[in-house]
Order: C-alpha cells, then structure tokens, then sequence
C-alpha cells in the first residue's frame, strides 16, 4: 500500500504554558476540592516567627493585659499600630470600642475603629454609664484560625503568639471566617491574612507593642508569664481577669480587668 502525504500544513508550535505559581497554584485546589491539600494542612510551619538574632523563644511565654477601666478612648494604640505595622486605610489590626448603656438599652461604636476618638454621645436613651474596650487579636492557644488554615500559614509560636507566614498564605480567607473575634482580614495589598502580632518584631528584641508603649494611661501592659514577678503575670493570677467569649473555649491569652457583662 502506497504512503500519502498530506497537504494541510503542520500545526504552528504552541508556547509552553507559563509556571503556575505555588500560591495561584494551591488557590486553584481548593476550589477544585483539593485533596491534594490533605497533606499540607499539618504541616508545620517555616521558622517560628520574625524573631530578633539571638532571640530565644523558649524563655518566653507572653500575654497581654487590658484594664477597661483606664481607657479614655483617645486612639493612640490605634494610631500607633498603624503607623509600625503599615495598617491599609479602612482596615485594623487592633481597634476601640465605646459602649454605652442604660438599664433600657445599649450602644456600641467603634468610627474608623477608634483612630481619631471619638465624637459626644448621641443616644435615643439616656446613659447611665459608658466605658471603652480595646479589642485585638487574642493569641488563643486552642485557635480557630489555626485549625482551619489548609496550608500551615496560621500557626502559634513557643513563646504564645498566633502569627501569619506570608509565604504560605493563599487569600483562601478560611480564618477571616473562623475567628470569632473579627481580628483578621485580607490585606488588599498583599491579598494575604493580617492580622495584630503584638508588635512580635519589637517584642523579640525586648521593646513593647507600639500600641503599649503609647498608650497614656497604663490601659495596655505586655507581660512575660515566665517571670514570676511580671505585673501582668501577678494581675492575671491574683485580679478579677477575664477574657472574650469564654464558652468558645478557645483559651484566650488576652485578658481584661474590669471587664462589664455587657462586653462581647
């Protein structure tokens, strides 16, 4: 049998497909379903944290004091995280809220997250007390956050705090959801998780949050609760502390004194 030959001309050659990355790349399994990702989940993560050279997070187990009582609103601790941490516009890392209350009715506020104060009340009732509270990222250490991250980004430190590897982080946004305190959200920048650090850049070479290190009436304290002469260490065991939302049972390493009932 006689071979033909064709006349149709050969295919023009294709471009090799461009290098998807690791980023675009695990976004794209998990919204496929991504089994793929079952392996990834536990893995653990790179490095532990932006420590200073010679720092030594086994030494350390940190915790964070709020005392709702001193509070004035002023917004320092706001500002001041926003200008060492470079906070986009709109969003926050830690923030204020001013309640307002009456046996009939509450009101809670909180414009631009506390950054410029805040104006004179204006209620439909008249207030029988009214009071600030910080609020932040809590550093659970049975955090939802972690559970839920399907590439090992979120993850907890030996010293106590819950920190965000950037270069593992997909956007997925699975621990905006997850955390119960509202502490987290998508950089528009980087499309990456943000979230409050405690400053661990500071921390880890001896200095205060810069949120603690501003604030002008002691509202804020920082403590290490391996020194047992630390204040906070001695407030947290021996005043009347509590933490938010304690029937989530995620164990909260922020704690407040004073804290009202009225407080979520």
């Amino acid at each position: 049998m006689d071979e033909t030959q064709s006349d149709a001309p050969a295919p023009a050659p294709q471009p090799a497909p461009e290098p998807v990355g690791r980023r675009e790349f695990l976004s794209n399994a998990l919204r496929l379903g991504g089994g793929v990702l079952v392996f990834l989940a536990g893995a653990p993560a790179l490095g532990e944290g932006p420590v200073a050279e010679g720092y030594d997070w086994t030494q350390h187990r940190y915790a964070y004091l709020i005392d709702t009582e001193k509070c004035i609103g002023c917004g320092s601790c706001v500002r001041a995280c926003k200008a060492e941490n470079g906070v986009p516009d709109g969003f926050f890392r830690t923030w204020v809220e001013r309640y307002v209350v009456s046996p009939e009715a509450s009101h809670v506020d909180s414009p631009k997250g506390g950054l410029d104060g805040f104006p004179p009340i204006q209620t439909p009732f008249t207030p029988t007390k009214s009071f600030f509270v910080p609020k932040m990222c809590n550093h659970c250490k049975e955090t939802p956050c972690v559970q839920v991250c399907p590439v090992g980004a979120s993850y907890r430190t030996q010293d106590g705090l819950v920190l965000v590897d950037a270069e593992r982080c997909i956007g997925c946004g699975y621990c905006v959801q997850a955390c119960p305190y509202g502490s987290r959200f998508l950089s528009p920048t980087t499309h990456t998780a943000e979230k409050c650090t405690w400053c661990y850049h500071r921390v880890t070479k001896g200095l205060k949050p810069a949120c603690v290190e501003v604030c002008p009436t002691g509202t804020r304290q920082f403590g290490d609760m391996r020194r047992e002469d630390d204040p906070v260490r001695l407030a947290i065991a021996h005043g009347r502390v509590s933490v938010l939302q304690p029937h989530l049972l995620t164990e909260p390493q922020c704690f407040y004194l004073g804290l009202d009932k009225e407080v979520r």
